[in-house]
This record gives structure tokens, sequence and C-alpha cells, in this order.
């Protein structure tokens, strides 16, 4: 019997190929994106050091509606807001496989109108 492959498993084999075009160094970190079923996360990452500069979730900032698009839009401003005081205006955005739809497209737009590049 042939076992079906779940949805976070396709997810898994969509971020690798992403991953192998998309890398992230000192000046233009990665902006890599994790959702759960009820909470939402966001990393700068430098991928040469293989460092985190700064991150921001919706369990940090205490958000009780992590799982929709206003709280990942709160994220997405959070993160922008880190990466300004840490002089860093361009990112490359990685999405982790998921569709940009809905919670990452809200985090992405929330980071671009809080003055992130990508």
């Amino acid at each position: 019997m042939i076992k079906k492959e779940s949805k976070n498993d396709m997810r898994k084999r969509r971020h690798t190929r992403v991953r192998k075009n998309v890398t992230g160094t000192a000046a233009m970190p990665r902006l890599n994106v994790f959702r759960s079923n009820t909470q939402i996360f966001a990393q700068l990452i430098n991928d040469e050091d293989g460092t985190t500069l700064a991150s921001s979730s919706s369990v940090e900032l205490k958000i009780k509606t992590g799982g929709n698009a206003e709280g990942a839009a709160l994220v997405g401003k959070d993160i922008a807001e880190k990466a300004k005081k840490l002089k860093i205006t361009k990112v490359v955005f990685d999405r982790g496989g998921y569709l940009y739809h809905g919670r990452v497209a809200a985090l992405a737009e929330a980071a671009r109108k809080a003055g992130l590049e990508f």
C-alpha cells in the first residue's frame, strides 16, 4: 500500500526547492515565515553566518488572534520595525513553502507598508 504524502510533507518539499535559490546575507537577510494553526512567526536570517538577526511572532506580541490575517499583519509590522532598528531596508522573502495567500500575504504586505523592500 502506498502512503499518501501529507500537506505538511508537500510544503516541506516546496520549501527545500525554493531554498536552493533564496539565501540571505547580512546586508539583505531572508525574511522567513512559519505559520501554525493558531500562531504565525517571522525571522530575519543571515544564512552566511547561520544567525537570526531579529524575530517576531504572535506569541511574543501576545496576540490572541494570531491565527488570522490581522494578527499576521501586526507581526509583519513588528518585524519591519525591528529591521529598521538594525538598519535593514531590503530583504529576501521566504514564504516557507506556503502559498502567497491569506496570512502569509497579510504579513508581507504589512512589512512592505512599514518600510521593508522585497
